[in-house]
């Protein structure tokens, strides 16, 4: 970090996430301001997943993020100041990226996670925004945002149990919830493990259950939808989702990282091209 910025990258970008972000199905001219969303989402993210900081320190710097993306601050966050005048042009409301920082500031500050219900409210502030906010972009309506929430949570979730070993071993966090891995007879231990014990299998298979309905419910999204651009991009990630959740019912995901391939990416194209 140096003198006047409270970001600290950590090298990750665009192309390591699992579903596309300002790809080229998004008109040129919403991309540059979909990529400052997104720089402004990672740093966030980096600050919050930091093994060298305090919890004190994450939240004085995200404080700091959004104090400069509000304008009540000139500097200390380059991310943020991007993105401010990209809000500013494009005249989406800063609340989707305020309540990102809502998401981070909790990852500073606790980490496990007691039941679904808490799982859902996490999935509320770490993913929920990134949906409305592309599709305030694409000037949408609200009647978007039900399909939106939900495909923003299940992919939340989907993560969560690919890198829930990760997570564990780097982090000390577990997002699987509490009182779903005692009633399975399943704890965080078990992700140290090189392979999923019965209990985290009957675990994943009730959150694979969950992620299915919330995946049906997204399903109708690309429906709804107004911006044909939009629409595929829609219509593709909601393939996607659901082509991760089958993966991660027949892969082991404490064996080796469950993710897509380059068949899924081509397969969800073709499925998404009926909404052309």
């Amino acid at each position: 970090m140096n003198d006047t910025s409270v970001e600290n990258w950590s090298g990750k970008d665009r192309g390591d996430e699992n579903f596309p972000v300002g790809s080229a199905l998004i008109s040129a001219r919403l991309r540059p301001h979909v990529h400052a969303y997104y720089a402004f989402a990672r740093n966030a993210d980096d600050i919050a997943d930091s093994d060298v900081l305090s919890p004190e320190d994450k939240v004085a710097r995200l404080d700091t993020m959004e104090a400069v993306l509000l304008g009540q601050r000139t500097e200390g966050s380059p991310s943020a100041t991007r993105l401010r005048a990209s809000l500013t042009e494009t005249g989406v409301t800063h609340v989707h990226a305020t309540e990102l920082l809502i998401a981070f500031r909790r990852d500073a500050l606790t980490n496990r996670t007691a039941d679904w219900a808490a799982l859902v409210d996490y999935c509320r502030y770490s993913a929920v925004p990134v949906g409305r906010y592309m599709l305030d972009l694409h000037g949408e309506s609200r009647e978007t945002w039900g399909p939106s929430d939900a495909l923003c949570t299940v992919l939340q979730v989907l993560n969560h149990l690919q890198d829930g070993a990760k997570d564990f071993f780097q982090l000390d966090r577990c997002y699987l919830p509490d009182d779903l891995m005692a009633h399975y007879g399943a704890g965080v231990f078990d992700l140290h493990k090189h392979a999923m014990s019965p209990a985290m299998h009957r675990l994943h298979a009730d959150l694979l259950d969950r992620c299915d309905a919330l995946n049906r419910i997204a399903a109708d999204l690309p429906r709804r939808v107004k911006d044909r651009r939009m629409r595929l991009e829609c219509a593709v990630i909601v393939n996607l989702a659901h082509r991760l959740a089958a993966r991660l019912r027949r892969e082991d995901p404490l064996a080796g990282r469950v993710k897509l391939r380059k068949p899924d990416a081509i397969l969800s194209i073709l499925a998404a091209l009926r909404y052309l």
